[in-house]
C-alpha cells in the first residue's frame, strides 16, 4: 500500500459509534472502524486518534438542560475516555497494538498524555488514542483533535464522518447541495459551513494542518483516502 501520508491524526465522532442504535456503542460499527485502522497502521502509517463523546454525553446539551457548563464538559471528556477504551479494545482484538492517553491524569485507565510519549507509541507501531479533549471545558473535541494533530506533527487531519465530504448545504436536508472537492479554511468560515468549530478551524489554518473530511462509515475508505483517492473534501 503506497500512501500519501506517513503520520495522520484521525478524528472520529462519538455519534458515528452509535451505528443503528441511537445511543452508546454499536460493536459492529466499532469493529469495522478497528479493521480499517488496523489495515492502514499495519501498512506503516503512524496513526493518532481523537474521538468525540456525543454518543454518551454532550457537554453543551447537558448545559442546556441545567448542568453547570464546566461539569457538563467534564462529563463529555469522560465519555471520550469510554469511547477510547472501547476502540483500543477493538483494535487489540483485531491484532493492532493501541495505547490510550488521557488529557487529565487518569492512571491506570490511560497514560497521562504527552506529545513525546504519543509519538514514541506511534513509532513503535501502536495506535495512539488521545482522549479527554484538551482537558479543559469550553473546548470541543474538534479543537482537541486540531491541537493534538499539530502537537504530534501529523501531516493531515482526517475527519471521518457520516457524509462523504463538505457540501454547500446539509445534503441530508437539501437535495440541491453540491460537494466541494477542496475548499480553503477562509471559505469554510465565510460560508458558515459546519465542518468544525471556529477555534479548531483557526488552529488548523494558523499551523497549516490540512483537513480531509470523508465518509468513514464505508469500509475501505480510510485506506482509499490515504492512497490519495479523491473521495472526500480537502480543506487547506
Amino acid at each position: 500500500m503506497r500512501t500519501k501520508y506517513k503520520r495522520i491524526l484521525l478524528k472520529l465522532s462519538g455519534e458515528s459509534l452509535m451505528g443503528e442504535q441511537g445511543y452508546g456503542i454499536d460493536t459492529k460499527r466499532l469493529n469495522q472502524y478497528a479493521e480499517q485502522i488496523h489495515e492502514v497502521a499495519a501498512s506503516g502509517v503512524e496513526v493518532a486518534i481523537v474521538i468525540g463523546g456525543g454518543n454518551i454525553f454532550r457537554g453543551l446539551s447537558g448545559a442546556s438542560k441545567g448542568f453547570d457548563r464546566v461539569k457538563g464538559d467534564q462529563m463529555g471528556m469522560l465519555a471520550t475516555v469510554i469511547n477510547s477504551l472501547a476502540l483500543s479494545s477493538a483494535l487489540e482484538a483485531a491484532g493492532q497494538p493501541a495505547k490510550v492517553f488521557t488529557a487529565i491524569n487518569m492512571f491506570p485507565i490511560g497514560e497521562h498524555y504527552s506529545k513525546w510519549r504519543a509519538i514514541e507509541a506511534m513509532q513503535g507501531g501502536a495506535v495512539a488514542i488521545i482522549s479527554g479533549g484538551t482537558g479543559n471545558p469550553f473546548f470541543t473535541t474538534d479543537t482537541g483533535s486540531a491541537l493534538r494533530g499539530i502537537e504530534v506533527e501529523a501531516e493531515v487531519m482526517m475527519k471521518g464522518t457520516r457524509v462523504d465530504g463538505i457540501y454547500t448545504a446539509d445534503p441530508e436536508k437539501d437535495p440541491t447541495a453540491t460537494k466541494f472537492a477542496e475548499i480553503t479554511y477562509d471559505e469554510v468560515y465565510n460560508r458558515g459551513l459546519k465542518v468544525m468549530d471556529l477555534t479548531a478551524t483557526a488552529l488548523c489554518k494558523e499551523n497549516k494542518l490540512p483537513i480531509i473530511v470523508f465518509d468513514m462509515d464505508t469500509p475501505g475508505n480510510l485506506k482509499k483516502v490515504l492512497e490519495g483517492e479523491p473521495i472526500g473534501t480537502l480543506v487547506y
